[in-house]
């Protein structure tokens, strides 16, 4: 699955006829390349799928991909890229998207306008600037930018990638004003982080929802930083998401159509509670049927068993799952290494790019969360891994010692 990130912007826009002869370029193993290829009229279907006019339009101009690198890009890019990767992924068939929430429908009710614009007081910008030497920078930039959402009066909770490797936070509120804050926690396994204020925000605080609650065909409210309503969003599936980078979220929240500003975007549910964190844009976001784009949001019942550890220690104090330092995507039905982190776990046990990943501990593995769910079972960060891999034409044991994922990660302030 090809994953687009971005801080900036909101509604995806079609691709127009005007662009496409101009060069394109496409992911291959996680990196941007060119494509000699022309194209030609848009496909019908790619209209029919991306052509969604939402509320809170804004024009994207960044994208960074399944997160390694960041380039300017120009909105119709990312609608191209979403839209292909539907199509590739039933070639030959037409998937029919979900019907989304009514956007060109007659205007609001009073009483709906001021439900959708509630929540605006509760989300701002959070700004992060990366430490000298953070290995992280490389693939989420040096500086970062997405939402976060107030839920006390000095304590933002955002997406985790923001605050990766971070030396400063800021965070600006929807008044605009400007407030200088710190890491207060951070968690690999469900991918939330919290920032802790100097002073108090003059937002409001939202209330935790119940995100187990939250279902297949239900209504939400989405709403990032800078927008000045929410958007109404269909809830698509609850099903598992794998991500390369040792990640796993066995029910996620995917929702339909995609958006852009999603990096920290609060997920609302119909009693004005908090449900969800925006995550991802996904190529395959339907649990009934493939190549339909939407966005991915991390269950805020996740956050609720370790909040009190994030507070007071900036991490969960259970034991942490064992980290190999591999990212991994599955290629023709074969589990591959894609890249290998320096002198990581994986690195020093003799693993490359480009090695098939045939078991783990004596077991063997079929996809990405069948691969992580057998690792974790194996033990803590700690524990020996024995990878079985495909190694040119070889099968290899190969013995590695996994590590916590934090101890090869620059030290976040005030974590």
């Amino acid at each position: 699955m090809v994953l687009y990130k971005t801080s900036l912007s909101r509604t995806l826009d079609v691709a127009t006829q005007q662009h496409f002869g101009r060069r394109n370029q496409q992911v291959r193993g996680g990196e941007i390349v060119d494509n000699e290829p022309r194209f030609g009229a848009i496909p019908s279907i790619v209209k029919g799928l991306c052509v969604r006019p939402l509320r809170g339009r804004r024009k994207i101009d960044r994208i960074a991909i399944s997160p390694r690198r960041e380039v300017e890009m120009r909105p119709w890019v990312l609608s191209l890229i979403v839209c292909l990767a539907a199509l590739a992924a039933a070639p030959g068939q037409a998937q029919t998207p979900p019907t989304a929430p009514a956007s060109a429908s007659p205007p609001l009710s009073p009483a709906e306008t001021a439900r959708r614009r509630e929540p605006v007081a509760s989300v701002v910008k959070v700004e992060a600037r990366a430490l000298d030497g953070a290995t992280s920078a490389s693939s989420l930039g040096a500086r970062r930018s997405g939402s976060g959402v107030i839920i006390d009066e000095r304590l933002v909770l955002t997406i985790g990638y923001l605050l990766l490797e971070v030396e400063s936070v800021e965070v600006t509120t929807a008044s605009g004003r400007k407030v200088p804050g710190t890491v207060a926690g951070y968690d690999h396994t469900s991918g939330f982080g919290l920032v802790r204020t100097a002073l108090p925000m003059d937002g409001k605080r939202i209330e935790l929802g119940d995100s187990d609650r939250v279902a297949e065909r239900q209504k939400v409210l989405t709403v990032g930083q800078g927008e000045d309503e929410a958007t109404e969003l269909l809830v698509v599936s609850r099903k598992p998401f794998a991500g390369s980078w040792e990640y796993l979220l066995e029910r996620p929240i995917f929702t339909f159509p995609p958006v852009n500003n999603w990096s920290g975007a609060a997920l609302i549910a119909e009693d004005g509670r908090l449900v969800g964190i925006g995550s991802l844009i996904v190529n395959d976001a339907a649990g009934d049927r493939q190549g339909v784009p939407g966005n991915l949001f991390v269950p805020v019942n996740l956050l609720k068993p370790i909040l009190g550890d994030l507070l007071a220690h900036g991490r969960r104090s259970s034991p942490v799952q064992p980290w190999l330092g591999l990212t991994t995507e599955v290629v023709r039905g074969h589990l591959m290494v894609v890249r290998v982190s320096k002198s990581g776990p994986a690195d020093q046990a003799g693993v490359d790019p480009g090695d098939i990943i045939m078991g783990v501990g004596g077991e063997k593995v079929a996809d990405q969360a069948d691969f992580y769910r057998r690792l974790w079972k194996l033990g803590p960060a700690g524990t020996e891994v024995k990878l079985r891999v495909l190694k040119g034409g070889d099968v290899r044991e190969l013995p590695v010692k996994s590590i916590d994922r934090m101890e090869v990660l620059a030290k976040p302030t005030g974590v």
